[in-house]
């Protein structure tokens, strides 16, 4: 299988934001002619602190993510955390991405399987690739179109994520297609001071490794600045280092 790559930054910082990475993106996907999904949210629901920035909401977010679909021709994903936001969303994207915390949750898989979209499902830090078995199966039984599941680290002790990567092909026997968060896996979860700390030094070997356990795509947020990014920076990819990361994979 032909992988795919799901890329773009972690949150809707502004419009120059996404024209910015959107331009890289769309390089990468002419230079190697594969398939490259934008990804940004509109709504970062899941924030540690309150006080941290989440983003420009539902209604002028999923504009945003519209016109640099319609700029640069780039098949979007964008996630969801609530089961009314998915029909709206559904309208724009072409996947829908249901966050880790919430993959257990039926409401909300049930609504995206019916948007008819791919639904793009997130292992949740504390459950093993064998349980995500049962979130393909709401999706499939409302519907859904095709059903992801990707890896992005669990659980083991404080502040702290360790990938077991036989989680790959484990996964592989439910999905469509089992996808590699090389860049949430480096997360260091609420161990900065009331934010996510990460360590974004690992994310090329988390992908190559993702790769010998047969990943079938490959996720990285990115950003052109990242120490300086509104959201989950410590672990987002500088935009200058993506070209290199995707090389190393193809």
């Amino acid at each position: 299988m032909t992988p795919i790559f799901i890329t773009g930054p972690c949150v809707i910082e502004s419009a120059e934001l996404l024209d910015t990475v959107a331009a890289e993106v769309a390089r990468l996907k002419n230079k190697t002619g594969l398939t490259f999904y934008f990804k940004a949210s509109f709504d970062k629901a899941n924030r540690t602190s309150i006080h941290s920035f989440r983003g420009p909401g539902l209604e002028k977010g999923l504009q945003m993510l519209a016109d640099v679909k319609a700029k640069y021709g780039l098949p979007l994903l964008t996630d969801i955390h609530e089961s009314w936001q998915a029909r709206a969303a559904g309208e724009v994207v072409d996947v829908l991405q249901i966050p880790a915390f919430l993959c257990r949750q039926t409401d909300l898989l049930v609504e995206a399987a019916r948007t008819g979209k791919t639904v793009n499902i997130k292992k949740a830090q504390f459950l093993s690739g064998d349980d995500m078995r049962y979130p393909v199966e709401k999706c499939r039984e409302a519907g859904a179109r095709e059903v992801w599941l990707t890896e992005r680290g669990s659980s083991f002790g404080y502040n702290n994520l360790v990938v077991d990567f036989r989680n790959l092909p484990i996964m592989s026997q439910y999905a469509d297609r089992v996808i590699m968060d090389c860049t949430h896996s480096v997360q260091r979860p609420g161990g900065a001071g009331g934010k996510t700390g990460g360590d974004r030094q690992f994310v090329p070997m988390m992908a190559l490794a993702a790769k010998a356990f047969g990943a079938q795509g490959y996720f990285f947020e990115t950003h052109p600045d990242p120490d300086h990014a509104l959201s989950d920076g410590p672990n987002m990819l500088f935009l200058s280092d993506l070209e290199k990361v995707v090389d190393s994979l193809i």
